[in-house]
């Protein structure tokens, strides 16, 4: 199998498991009624590169999150973020999945873009990264992906 056809196979496991993860849990009841009182929920799933000689950092760095940027986070109308890791050939993929609730999805990514505790964290995570051919040519660090399917 191609590398990116298993990657996105991988990643759909991934999707449906995480899925079928939240709903046994109190919290994820909590999320699910607040995104349904939302208008319109819009999913996000991405992948980039990870260096294998970085993971270990990239790793501490998430099981420590910065307070400020998770605040950051909630106040950008993004819920239900997770990072996923994952071995392909010899090569690591990070794969992170959030939805978002709020109604200016631009206003509020530039907001977050423009948080100096953010831009910090980025230059802790940036590095550590290797963005897909796609997403370099875009000056991005991941690449978005298309969602075939969902079901709640």
């Amino acid at each position: 199998m191609r590398p990116i056809k298993m990657l996105l196979v991988i990643m759909s496991a991934c999707c449906i498991g995480f899925a079928a993860c939240n709903t046994k849990s109190p919290e994820s009841k909590k999320v699910t009624t607040a995104i349904a009182d939302s208008s319109k929920v819009q999913r996000f799933g991405m992948v980039t590169g990870l260096k294998p000689e970085k993971m270990e950092y990239y790793k501490k760095l998430h099981a420590n999150a910065w307070p400020g940027v998770l605040k950051k986070i909630k106040e950008s109308n993004i819920r239900n973020y997770s990072i996923y890791i994952q071995k392909i050939e010899g090569k690591y993929f990070l794969f992170s999945y959030f939805e978002y609730v709020g109604t200016d999805f631009k206003g509020d990514m530039a907001k977050m873009a423009a948080d100096t505790t953010t831009q910090r964290w980025w230059k802790e995570t940036d590095p550590t990264q290797t963005p897909l051919p796609e997403a370099k040519a875009q000056k991005q660090q991941w690449q978005n992906m298309e969602q075939v399917f969902h079901t709640n």
